[in-house]
């Protein structure tokens, strides 16, 4: 009998051991959760600070792209308005950022000039891409038409001005009939040796 309360003692030990050791777990295992818990909670906030940043920094860019922008409208439009011509073509008015939006269509043209039978429509870029010609002598004609059925039996003449014009985009817009505009000093070069109608 004192061999079986032995073994049962010994027993009843171990699972005390065993007890302890699992609570011990146990507690090891709440502290790292504990630890893991705050961690994420400090990379949360951390997170949350660089969104913050991230957004003001996407502002900020956004509005230094929106100044150039401006800056390089605004150049082309006192330009073409000192010299209202492109190529042999004289016109009588020019105005910047004429708007128009019928039946869900919307459009702005960054510089139109008018003469009694031809429009030209300029689109000016920072930079000109490739995909510019693409929209201008599409989109931009199609659009302006539509949404100014006024001058809709009008030539329409094109150009695409940029502060940086590479030189392939210039060699298509010229095969394309459109007239290049960039800025050479303080004044607009504008290059319309093939400027044809739309």
């Amino acid at each position: 009998m004192d061999k079986i309360l032995d073994e049962v003692r010994e027993i009843l030990k171990q699972v005390a051991i065993s007890q302890a050791n699992n609570e011990k777990d146990m507690q090891l295992a709440k502290e790292r959760q504990d630890r893991t818990e705050v961690q994420i909670a400090e990379t949360n906030a951390q997170l949350a600070k660089t969104d913050a940043k991230l957004k003001e920094t996407a502002q900020i860019l956004s509005n230094i792209g929106i100044n150039i922008g401006h800056t390089a409208e605004e150049f082309f439009y006192y330009s073409l308005q000192d010299n209202p011509k492109l190529g042999n073509i004289v016109f009588d008015y020019v105005s910047p950022n004429i708007s128009n939006m019928h039946k869900g269509l919307q459009d702005e043209f960054d510089i139109v000039m008018y003469n009694g039978d031809s429009i030209a429509l300029i689109e000016i870029k920072h930079k000109v891409h490739p995909s510019d010609i693409e929209t201008l002598k599409t989109n931009k004609v199609n659009n302006f038409r539509y949404l100014f059925p006024l001058y809709k039996d009008y030539k329409i003449y094109l150009g695409i001005g940029g502060l940086s014009v590479p030189k392939d985009i210039e060699n298509k817009a010229q095969k394309e009939g459109i007239a290049v505009l960039r800025q050479k000093g303080e004044i607009a070069q504008i290059q319309a040796d093939s400027l044809k109608a739309y």
